[in-house]
Parts: structure tokens; sequence; C-alpha cells
């Protein structure tokens, strides 16, 4: 009994090439997804020096969180506000205020606003600040040196400010 050859035809070539171009391009779109869905946007000029000065920063984090002194942003009516507060809830000693808006992509949007003191432990800035994800970094200082340094990503939600 002979065993019947089978040959290797053009369609056998064709479902061959089909199956391993739709492999590959579903795992592309699979991969582009997770990398569009987790990708935090932070995007910095030299990524060597940003490396670099990582750990300088954790510590400064870790001691400033420490201190038990705490900001916190609000929107309203076209304002910015900034409270800093002690860890007993009484207004922090700072001097000055000052903070970079980022977008998380791009850069065409970016401000720095210098904030008025309005009272101990209360500052206030105007800016129209347009709607959607911003990146936050503000700085607070006293005689010149850091008080508070923090970055938080906010989200303005549908109504500009």
């Amino acid at each position: 009994m002979s065993i019947p050859s089978k040959e290797f035809t053009g369609r056998h070539m064709l479902m061959t090439t089909v199956a391993f171009f739709t492999v590959v391009i579903g795992v592309n779109v699979t991969m582009a997804l997770y990398a569009s869905s987790s990708w935090s946007g932070l995007v910095v000029e030299n990524t060597y020096v940003a490396s670099q000065e990582f750990n300088r920063k954790a510590a400064e984090a870790k001691t400033m969180a420490a201190s038990g002194v705490v900001g916190k942003l609000s929107f309203l009516h076209g304002a910015i506000h900034y409270d800093i507060r002690n860890r007993d809830g009484s207004p922090a000693a700072v001097d000055e205020v000052a903070a970079n808006f980022k977008r998380p992509v791009g850069d065409h949007e970016d401000f720095h606003v210098a904030f008025a003191k309005v009272s101990e432990g209360r500052f206030e800035a105007t800016h129209r600040l347009t709607s959607g994800d911003w990146i936050v970094e503000i700085v607070s200082r006293r005689d010149g040196k850091v008080v508070m340094h923090e970055a938080d990503r906010i989200d303005t939600g549908g109504s500009g400010q």
C-alpha cells in the first residue's frame, strides 16, 4: 500500500503567509494598546541625567513626606488656589510658591505661574486652565529654601477653568 504524497500548493503558501501576518499584526496591535494605556507620558530632555538624579530626588521626597507639610491645589472661577499646611493643620510658613503646568504629551500648552500670597499658607494665581490632563509641579520656598516640592497629575474634566 502506498502513501499518497501531499503537495505544497499555492493555496498552502497563501494560508501560511496569511497566518504569519495575522499573528504579527495581532501582536503589534496588542502591544500598542498596552503601551498607550500604561504610558505615563513623562518625558525628560536627557534620560541619562534623569536616571542619575533619581536616588537624590527620592531621598528628598522621603524627607519632605516625613515633615508632614501638605499642599492642596484647587480651582475656582479662573483662579488657581494653593493652600499649604503643617502636620497639625496650621498654615505653613512659606514666602513663595511657583508651579509648572505641563501636558502629559506635548508642550504647546505648558505654562509657569507664580502665586501671590493671600495670607499665611494661602496663595492664588490667575490663569485660564483648559480642560484635560495636566502634570503640575509645585515648589514652595521659605527664605530661598525648598519647603515643599510636589508633583501631581490632575484632570480638570470637561470644564476648563
